[in-house]
């Protein structure tokens, strides 16, 4: 692909690594890791920050990544808990419904003082984090650290919430300490509910929300089948995708982040980067699995001249 940038976009991605069962087929899996695999095939350069178990899914996983070209040098490895894994039940229209495993080593991402060191040395161009990793104190610790130590440009959140792993104190904490903020219909009209005590339109949360949290300049807000909406410098817009027929939608809205972030991340406007984020993210849901092989045609499609 033809980009602006100059240097190689490096990005942190921080929380859960796992695998997802899919009609009895194992895939690997995990908001960060997909995100981080979307972004390598990008031509961006990423680093997840997570945990893994001293057991085989544990070494797949690692050599997994690593193929797919994410930096995987600060991964920790927990010699108590095992792999993480979420059994996935594909509803109509390939929704996913999560069944997520407790006490697994991803609940416990806790780095040394020698990867501490090492990551607050580092430049990064965007730190990317979500919800569901802090459903434990010890990733609660470890993010409140880094989000004070590291040097980033950006500061990515996710939301993506998942059945009772969420809590008011934890989104809004996130949402002080974010500059783009992501999410999806539903997760927007659960947050206005939440901090605002009604369900307002998407272009209302967005002005309530950088209102309310002044560090937040931008805000992607996906839709399904009818694409996305973008709010930059109190303009809201939205941007339209193509029908397909889903295969399944696990790691589509991940795709669409390392969309959305390597595009303007390589210089392009917010209009563009969403853009290229609903092409990729379509893309996914149209393929099985979180990280499909990219086609030649997808490509072709992602080429930002």
């Amino acid at each position: 692909m033809r980009k602006k940038q100059l240097k190689q976009i490096r990005a942190l991605t921080f929380g859960e690594a796992l695998f997802d069962i899919i009609k009895g087929s194992a895939h690997l899996g995990g908001a960060p890791l997909n995100l981080a695999a979307h972004l390598a095939k990008l031509g961006a350069k990423p680093a997840v920050l997570t945990a893994v178990g001293k057991d085989k899914l544990g070494e797949v996983l690692l050599a997994r990544a690593e193929e797919m070209g994410v930096d995987t040098s600060y991964i920790v490895i927990d010699e108590h808990r095992p792999t993480g894994t979420v059994t996935v039940e594909l509803k109509n229209e390939g929704i996913p419904v999560f069944s997520i495993n407790e006490g697994v080593a991803w609940d416990a991402i806790t780095p040394d003082e020698r990867k501490f060191e090492a990551l607050a040395r580092e430049d990064w161009d965007v730190f990317c984090f979500g919800t569901l990793a802090q459903r434990s104190e010890e990733n609660r610790k470890t993010l409140k650290r880094l989000l004070s130590e590291i040097k980033a440009k950006h500061f990515f959140y996710d939301v993506n919430l998942r059945a009772r792993f969420y809590r008011k104190e934890w989104i809004s904490f996130s949402l002080e300490h974010c500059t783009i903020l992501k999410m999806n219909e539903e997760e927007a009209a659960a947050i206005s509910s939440m901090l605002f005590g009604t369900v307002h339109t998407c272009r209302t949360i967005c002005r309530l929300l950088t209102d309310k949290y002044p560090k937040i300049s931008l805000i992607c807000i996906t839709k399904g089948p009818e694409g996305a909406a973008v709010y930059h410098k109190g303009v809201y817009e939205e941007v339209g995708t193509t029908p397909i027929e889903v295969a399944d939608t696990v790691g589509a809205g991940d795709a669409f982040s390392a969309g959305f972030l390597y595009t303007y991340l390589s210089g392009y406007g917010v209009s563009k980067a969403a853009s290229i984020a609903s092409i990729l993210g379509t893309y996914v849901a149209s393929k099985p699995g979180a990280v499909p092989e990219y086609s030649g045609e997808l490509m072709k499609k992602l080429e930002m001249g």
